[in-house]
């Protein structure tokens, strides 16, 4: 099968609305990122989940540093419910009933693959377009040691269960020093579930992984180039179609960040609201939800930093994760890092 590899761009008229609706957990991940200290603790009601849905589908302008334009006004806005696991939250199913109601453009839930409160029974194949489902191993050997025992098979069978329900299944896997000798065999995995969305992830240093100063989880570039991009064609080769982050930019490439010509946020229970996902275990987000109302912050925010040219790329990387980063002997970044948001796609054709 012939695959077409491509960069995606941003969109400067999509808006991403990735909603943590609570920050609880049933596993205890050794790369989670969620930090309930700066995150919060609460549980969203359906009342509070729909006055905040309707905030970002109204599509009003937000926070946005120096020199940002504003985009057209869109309907074009997705919306990816996380948490913690959202599917522990009884009010997901209203709040994907919700999403549908106000026009958004499609509807993901991220889970686990416990799928709580009967979630395959609450909500229709209609009201969603996608579970997409943390599975960081091929066989439980490898997930469980990240995840937890048991949960290979209880993840891979509720995404047995929403595929013969009819629901749209895509897949996560977060590479690290941990699992990524076995991202050769997740494609086999892939085929064999039926699943044909894959997203590969970087590890992030945030959340548990940060407090435990676990930098040797991350990838070097070499590590990453030598079996990612193989992967991902070898997936697309069997029908998958495969997304990952792009990561370290080429000599010709020009750098660009998401939060100065996209529109992503990044909303926790507590009410912050970050542009940058880099940035979530401090508090200099960029606006917050205040009684049910969206407000900018005052300086210094995060938002403040985005303009900052230099020329090892992304200036959040730079301040949170130098040890991304390698130099020559002049003291030269080798490679700049890419913003995180940016993606390359490998997909059949």
């Amino acid at each position: 099968m012939k695959i077409e590899r491509r960069t995606v761009q941003f969109q400067p008229n999509t808006r991403n609305f990735f909603f943590h609706i609570l920050t609880q957990c049933n596993l205890c991940c050794r790369h989670c990122y969620i930090n309930p200290e700066q995150h919060g603790r609460q549980i969203l009601n359906e009342k509070t989940l729909s006055r905040w849905l309707a905030i970002f589908a109204d599509n009003h302008p937000i926070t946005r540093s120096p020199n940002q334009s504003i985009p057209e006004s869109t309907n074009d806005t997705n919306v990816i419910f996380l948490g913690g696991e959202p599917t522990l939250s009884p009010a997901l199913p209203h709040a994907i009933r919700e999403a549908r109601r106000l026009g958004y453009a499609s509807i993901t839930v991220d889970t686990n693959g416990y799928l709580f409160n009967d979630i395959l029974d609450r909500i229709s194949p209609e009201a969603l377009d996608y579970f997409s489902f943390s599975l960081d191993g091929s066989h439980p050997g490898v997930n469980d040691f990240i995840r937890g025992d048991g949960v290979f098979d209880v993840c891979t069978s509720g995404i047995r269960r929403a595929l013969e329900k009819g629901f749209g299944v895509s897949l996560i896997f977060t590479a690290s020093r941990m699992n990524i000798h076995d991202l050769v065999n997740m494609p086999s995995l892939l085929t064999d579930l039926g699943v044909n969305r894959f997203f590969i992830q970087v590890i992030g240093i945030r959340g548990k992984p940060a407090g435990k100063g676990e930098m040797p989880l991350q990838l070097s570039r070499d590590e990453w180039e030598a079996v990612v991009p193989e992967v991902a064609a070898r997936a697309a080769e069997k029908g998958i179609h495969v997304t990952y982050p792009k990561v370290f930019l080429m000599p010709d490439e020009t750098f660009s960040c998401a939060g100065i010509v996209a529109e992503n946020y990044f909303v926790f229970p507590n009410g912050r609201v970050y542009k940058c996902p880099l940035c979530e275990d401090y508090p200099i987000h960029s606006a917050e939800i205040v009684e049910g109302v969206l407000k900018e912050r005052p300086p210094i925010r995060e938002c403040d930093l985005f303009s900052l040219q230099i020329p090892e790329g992304c200036v959040l990387n730079k301040i949170l994760h130098p040890g991304n980063i390698s130099y020559d002997r002049e003291g030269r970044p080798v490679s700049r890092i890419a913003c995180c948001m940016l993606k390359e796609e490998v997909l059949p054709v």
